[in-house]
């Protein structure tokens, strides 16, 4: 569908309008609602909000008609045979039943003849799997949520998994992590589309961070470390992210809740999944990662802050465990990114 072409500027970026951008959403039975409906709402709200934004969305699954998400309510969706045409953007949601999904003929059928015109193929959550089994991942980078990048890296080894991906995009191949992060992944492709203060003005309208980027990791360290059982590991685990300067080490750690230094680590290792080395680093990292996208603090600051000590130690950290730099993680990631 054409339009008249206008000209919008979002932030110093110019953008003309010429087409709408069609998104078509396919779905089945079973499917998570808000992998659906996340994305939906972003579109939406972006030709809504914004002038010169234009997204026309169809949801779309093999026999048409209502489909009955996980969560128990229906979705409306076209059938796929009835899609004919260009598509600008080409997105598989996940589901419950991917085994159902990958073995559905039709399904993959319609994905690979749709994905052939479309200027973006994307997936959220495990809808991946179904990118996968039409052979479209094969050579490239992706991901899925997290409990789930094991078993795509298996079942398809020609895949590249990148498991602590908010997204991945690989080319026009964007996937994501499970669940909001098809939030993420929709305000990613309105900032391709129409620049980064666009999808921010988005993003303030649904009330949703536009800062948790593609290489940022699925989940927290401080999420993580709630599912301890014992009272004295919890109360420490607790106290860590407000003291990540102070001596951290084994010795003080387990002096702190009245352990030996053995005992310490085998009770740590078994109710958080982390050596506590291994625990305070990500704590320490996430801490200089959220400083370095929020505050104008240097990178001595921060890396002091933080219980790194030196730039240098912070910067190794950075490289082994992110693949960057401090510097870079800044510029990708913060405010003024």
């Amino acid at each position: 569908m054409t339009i008249p072409a206008r000209v919008g500027t979002y932030g110093g970026r110019v953008d003309t309008l010429e087409t709408e951008r069609r998104v078509v959403i396919v779905t089945f039975a079973s499917a998570q609602i808000l992998d659906v409906t996340g994305p939906l709402e972003v579109f939406s709200s972006a030709s809504r909000q914004l002038p010169d934004v234009r997204y026309r969305t169809e949801v779309a699954s093999t026999s048409g008609g209502p489909v009955l998400a996980s969560c128990g309510l229906e979705l409306a969706t076209t059938p796929l045979t009835a899609v004919t045409g260009p598509v600008d953007t080409l997105l598989v949601a996940g589901g419950r039943d991917m085994h159902a999904a990958c073995a559905d003929a039709d399904l993959l059928h319609h994905v690979r003849r749709l994905s052939a015109g479309a200027r973006r193929v994307t997936s959220v959550c495990s809808g991946a799997f179904v990118l996968a089994a039409a052979g479209l991942l094969d050579g490239h980078r992706a991901t899925t949520h997290w409990a789930e990048c094991s078993l795509l890296a298996t079942g398809y080894p020609r895949v590249a998994v990148e498991p602590d991906a908010i997204y991945v995009r690989d080319g026009r191949l964007w996937t994501s992590a499970g669940v909001t992060a098809g939030i993420d992944l929709a305000l990613a492709l309105v900032a391709d589309d129409h620049g980064r203060p666009a999808a921010a003005a988005v993003a303030r309208q649904l009330v949703v961070y536009l800062r948790r980027s593609g290489g940022q990791a699925q989940f927290s360290a401080v999420l993580a470390a709630q599912s301890a059982d014992s009272e004295p590991l919890r109360e420490l685990l607790a106290w860590l992210p407000d003291h990540l300067a102070d001596d951290l080490s084994v010795p003080a750690l387990a002096h702190r809740v009245s352990l030996s230094e053995r005992q310490f680590r085998r009770v740590f290792t078994a109710e958080v999944g982390l050596t506590p080395a291994d625990h305070v680093e990500a704590l320490r990292l996430e801490a200089a990662c959220r400083l370095l996208e929020t505050t104008d603090r240097s990178v001595g600051q921060v890396a002091r802050a933080c219980g790194f000590g030196t730039p240098e130690t912070m910067n190794r950290t950075f490289r082994r465990r992110l693949g960057t730099t401090p510097g870079d993680h800044r510029r990708h990631f913060g405010a003024a990114g």
